[in-house]
């Protein structure tokens, strides 16, 4: 598999939501670069995400590297909001695949 496979995460309080993908430490450690502070995402979408879909930059957190594995970003939060993606039955998250697309960039496809 080129890829990973994804999972929609979601952290913080009913005030305070945070919302990300969840990739596999060994898939991190194996598709990305320690050197890298963001990550483009090319994601899918109807008119809500933008037509065609969106291109997003997400930060790489220091945690993402030790032991947090997800890519935590605002703009994955109302993507998947205007989706439809999330909120989300509990312990049934999204998934996606996560194809590399160059130089610290990912296609997201939903599975």
């Amino acid at each position: 598999m080129l890829g990973t496979r994804a999972t929609g995460w979601f952290g913080g309080s009913t005030r305070s939501r945070v919302y990300g993908l969840r990739i596999a430490a060994a898939d991190r450690d194996r598709l990305f670069d320690p050197a890298w502070e963001s990550v483009t995402l090319i994601l899918p979408g109807g008119d809500a995400a933008g037509g065609s879909g969106a291109v997003i930059e997400a930060p790489l957190t220091p945690t993402f590297w030790r032991r947090c594995t997800e890519i935590r970003s605002a703009a994955i939060g109302r993507w998947l909001l205007a989706e439809g993606l999330a909120p989300w039955p509990p312990r049934q998250p999204p998934e996606f695949t996560l194809e590399p697309a160059g130089e610290a960039r990912f296609r997201v496809r939903r599975l």
